[in-house]
């Protein structure tokens, strides 16, 4: 782990490690974040790896502007409004992702909406200009600590697990974005942050506010709710040993167990973090006409596997029962 000041060759330092698909914390005006590719699953994979995250939670994709901002989602007059208000500066929006778009689907939660923002702080804007992408950016500490507005907070927090650290100062702001929910007809506030309620209904008049308390079985679209995950339209059968001709196997290990209509393996060397950053895009892969059913093999309960199995038994379960 290295802290540098943010200056050109740092910078360039900093983005060259994000395109191999590393990590790099960075000074927003809101808090630290931990950054990695957003377009990279194992990159973002890591970024959970690296905060000991027991659940996936949806990630901010960092973009310089508006413009960026439609490459990755459906944009829409509202959010036009806002970011020519705001942008850049500490409001998240989330919207619905578009068409192909690169945007990991381990950064989404398995959702079909993306948070995104544009950050204000200097440093940040020069970081994700010259990565050439966008940057997933939770906060830069270990899940559960406070979130780091300084950079030695960042080391205290993560030490050797983040390579590189651009030291910008302490944040403005402090506190991280406020997070508005597009992605229906009424515009929902569902996170408090930098940007006040009341300046944003200035702008787009009146918005929900989301009072209830977040629930492993409805959708949350925010960071700092409980993660929602991809629910498969297929049955899943947990603890598989073998497969029948009408299943699709998510597999995991060397040992692949013969005789599945269709098999994809998480990680064949037993690896968590390839694992977590292949399991939703694998678990749409078997989500198709012709499965009957998805068999998942056992994952360990170590590490990024509490989180995995967790999405894998949310996935098995209909309305608390297994299927």
């Amino acid at each position: 782990m290295r802290v540098a000041e943010p200056t050109a060759q740092s910078v360039a330092e900093a983005a060259r490690l994000l395109r191999d698909g590393q990590l790099v914390a960075f000074p927003t005006e809101t808090v630290y974040g931990l950054g990695g590719d957003a377009t990279n699953e194992r990159a973002v994979a890591a970024i959970f790896a690296a905060k000991g995250r027991p659940q996936f939670n949806p990630l901010i994709s960092h973009v310089l502007d508006a413009e960026a901002a439609q490459q990755f989602v459906r944009w829409n007059d509202t959010a036009d409004r806002l970011a020519a208000r705001f942008w850049p500066g500490p409001l998240t929006l989330v919207l619905p992702r578009s068409e192909g778009s690169p945007i990991a689907l381990l950064a989404t939660a398995g959702l079909d909406t993306v948070a995104i923002r544009a950050p204000a702080h200097p440093v940040a804007q020069a970081l994700i200009r010259a990565t050439g992408r966008p940057i997933a950016g939770p906060s830069a500490n270990r899940s559960g600590a406070v979130s780091p507005t300084r950079a030695e907070h960042v080391a205290e927090s993560l030490g050797d697990r983040v390579p590189l650290i651009l030291d910008g100062g302490p944040c403005l702001v402090g506190v991280e974005s406020t997070v508005l929910d597009l992605s229906a007809a009424t515009p929902t506030l569902l996170r408090p942050g930098g940007v006040p309620r009341e300046a944003i209904e200035a702008v787009i008049g009146p918005i929900s506010v989301s009072h209830a308390l977040p629930s492993g079985d409805s959708p949350h679209k925010s960071p700092g709710q409980l993660a929602s995950h991809y629910a498969p339209a297929r049955p899943v059968r947990l603890g598989a040993t073998s497969a029948g001709p009408d299943e699709g196997l998510l597999a995991f290990g060397p040992s692949v167990p013969p005789g599945a209509m269709l098999t994809y393996n998480l990680s064949p060397s037993g690896d968590l973090a390839e694992a977590a950053a292949n399991l939703f895009a694998q678990m749409r892969a078997l989500d198709r006409p012709g499965i009957g059913r998805i068999a998942v093999m056992a994952i360990p309960e170590t590490g990024l596997g509490l989180a995995i199995n967790d999405r894998l038994r949310r996935a098995a379960a209909d309305d608390g029962t297994a299927r």
